[in-house]
């Protein structure tokens, strides 16, 4: 990865293939969660991929106090403008997804087709069970400490043998996750509890878009899929057996299901 100056950071940025663009925005805690859909022949081989690490990752600028989801948005606009890239398809997982929905509707000219896989539920009727959720883990960082908040946050979403699981898929991952959790617990989790997208908003998006989710996801990523449907109307992909780790479990299914859909909405048409 390179590093480009986008506005007053620095981001590490890496662009591979041609083709029509495709953003993929870093989500949250986990700096090469979508390196796997990325490497997938079906999706590298037609298009030009851009991923890129958010601020507080990697080698990027560090991220300066609690975050903010219009931020991040602001900067996925601003690395398209510096690619010289006018339209884009916009692709978005948890933290993320809410970065590529927030883009949608303070750029609409920038986003061709938006995809977004399990959006964060601050937005569900329970959403009070999950900020609870939330609260709890930076507290726990304020009080006992990043490995210990972190050791409960991943424990939680994929169990204890969570450094097994996520080294297997994504080797180096442990040591990543380790380096960045403290821009995950002081700057995206408070980014995301203030984050503010209802329906209103979601009337402002009127791009072809794609929802993805597993069977396997829990209550809380089955009410957020229920209101992206009432919300959106997108066109709908549900994954047998997959949880919130789907990106990272099953590229090869997100990536046939990604390339059908922007191949039946080009941008040159």
């Amino acid at each position: 990865m390179r590093l480009v100056a986008v506005g007053e950071a620095d981001l590490e940025v890496d662009v591979r293939g041609a083709g029509e663009p495709v953003l993929l925005i870093q989500t949250a805690l986990t700096a090469n969660e979508f390196l796997p859909l990325a490497n997938q022949p079906a999706l590298q081989d037609s298009y030009r991929v851009i991923l890129y690490r958010r601020r507080g990752y990697g080698r990027s600028s560090p991220a300066e106090g609690p975050g903010s989801i219009v931020s991040d948005a602001g900067d996925c606009r601003d690395l398209l403008a510096l690619l010289d890239i006018e339209r884009a398809h916009i692709v978005g997982v948890s933290y993320s997804a809410a970065a590529a929905l927030q883009l949608a509707v303070i750029d609409p000219t920038r986003v061709h087709t938006l995809t977004v896989i399990e959006p964060p539920p601050v937005c569900i009727p329970n959403a009070e069970e999950f900020v609870a959720a939330n609260r709890e883990l930076v507290e726990i960082y304020h009080s006992e400490g990043t490995r210990v908040a972190l050791d409960n946050f991943l424990t939680r979403l994929i169990g204890p043998d969570w450094r097994t699981e996520l080294e297997a898929h994504l080797p180096g991952a442990v040591r990543q996750v380790e380096r960045d959790a403290a821009t995950f617990f002081a700057s995206d989790i408070p980014a995301l509890l203030s984050w503010d997208f209802d329906a209103a908003a979601a009337r402002n998006i009127q791009q072809p878009t794609l929802y993805i989710g597993g069977t396997d996801s829990g209550a809380w990523f089955a009410a957020v899929r229920k209101i992206m449907l009432d919300w959106l109307s997108p066109e709908d992909v549900v994954l047998e057996g997959a949880d919130h780790n789907l990106v990272v479990t099953h590229p090869g299914q997100i990536a046939r299901a990604l390339t059908d859909f922007i191949a039946r909405h080009p941008i040159d048409r």
